[in-house]
């Protein structure tokens, strides 16, 4: 009798939390928070930064710091967020790095080609890097989308094929041909207060999550990297979604590559090395499951500012700016064993609340 009794309080007080978790909100959004990979993140970043503060002080509290930080962050910015939508629907694209440089090539051999100065020169050559970065991904998205080619071979691929034409239309050479009016408006433009690169980032930024969080657009994407074969039986057109994806992604490489123009006054062919491996390592880090369907826009903007104030710190206290690529493929394979432990951690106790509920219906039904 004792053991029984036991056991229907230990079920009635299972039942009695998990009731006064639906019933209180408050209480259930706040358990929701402290599970977002994207809120631990934030306390790695804000440990990050009082690490540098007493080692290097004003320094890296400088106003100069942060500009610089926000500048190289919009850029990743702009890349991180069309990557956010190609790690939900479970892909990956490697190729984000080179479809810039090839898109800033053909951005800055149009500008050449027309002289190379003026507003008029300049809007063309944000055209021809949108178009450029777009024809990329569509590339991307028809390869894996309708060849069923999976996404690691084509994007591996399409980098080292989109980087060797780079290559080839430059001969090797960076273009410095580009108009003031991009130069200018990195360096000196400020709108609502904000630098010009920063701000396009943050419209881009707030755009995407509109698009990912709050429409049809952002529900299929989370519904196909949920479950594919769930999405296409729903009505869900998975392949034209698919390639729709990557041609945002290569859109927006496109408009970093005009961002990077701007802000460096000329083409980086040798200098995007590591633009995979951050933008990647970003939203992961951020939050988004390699595994797919989950991940925010939100929680990418918090991922890049690891890698971004990791290479600032390390300058600033002389440390060799090789030991950023050790130090945010750690932070990477950390987020990747939180990921899968969370998750794993998440089907666990799915089932034990399920467990519960049911052992106290079959209870509840075999009372008088």
């Amino acid at each position: 009798m004792t053991s029984q009794g036991g056991s229907r309080t230990s079920l009635g007080n299972a039942d009695a939390v998990i009731a006064a978790d639906d019933a209180d909100p408050a209480r259930s959004f706040l358990k929701r928070v402290a599970r977002l990979q994207a809120f631990w993140i934030l306390g790695v970043l804000i440990v990050i930064c009082l690490f540098f503060t007493v080692l290097a002080g004003d320094r890296f509290l400088s106003t100069g710091n942060f500009s610089l930080i926000s500048q190289n962050v919009a850029v990743w910015a702009v890349l991180g967020v069309g990557m956010t939508f190609v790690i939900i629907t479970s892909g990956i694209d490697l190729s984000v790095g080179s479809v810039l440089v090839f898109a800033s090539v053909v951005s800055a051999k149009v500008m050449e080609a027309m002289g190379g100065a003026g507003p008029g020169v300049a809007a063309m050559g944000l055209i021809a890097a949108i178009v450029g970065g777009m024809a990329w991904g569509i590339v991307n998205g028809v390869l894996v989308a309708v060849a069923k080619v999976p996404a690691l071979i084509v994007t591996l691929g399409t980098l080292s094929v989109a980087l060797g034409l780079a290559q080839v239309l430059t001969g090797g050479i960076d273009i410095r041909s580009v108009p003031a009016e991009l130069t200018d408006f990195s360096a000196y433009t400020k709108v609502l207060g904000i630098p010009g690169l920063p701000f396009v980032a943050l419209v881009i930024v707030v755009l995407g999550g509109i698009l990912l969080h709050k429409t049809r657009f952002g529900r299929y994407t989370y519904a196909i990297g949920s479950n594919e074969e769930a999405a296409r039986r729903t009505g869900i057109k998975v392949t034209r979604h698919l390639v729709l994806v990557y041609a945002l992604a290569g859109t927006l490489a496109g408009i970093g590559a005009i961002l990077t123009l701007a802000q460096f006054g000329t083409t980086t062919i040798a200098g995007q090395s590591l633009t995979n491996l951050n933008v990647i390592a970003a939203v992961v880090i951020g939050g988004t499951s390699i595994f797919g369907g989950e991940g925010s826009v939100f929680g990418t903007v918090v991922g890049l500012f690891i890698p971004a104030v990791l290479q600032s710190g390390f300058v600033i206290i002389g440390v060799q700016p090789f030991w950023q690529g050790v130090a945010v493929g750690t932070v990477l394979i950390a987020a990747v064993y939180v990921d899968q432990s969370r998750r794993a951690a998440a089907l666990r106790g799915a089932r034990s609340r399920f467990g519960k509920r049911r052992k106290s219906h079959e209870r509840n039904a075999s009372e008088p």
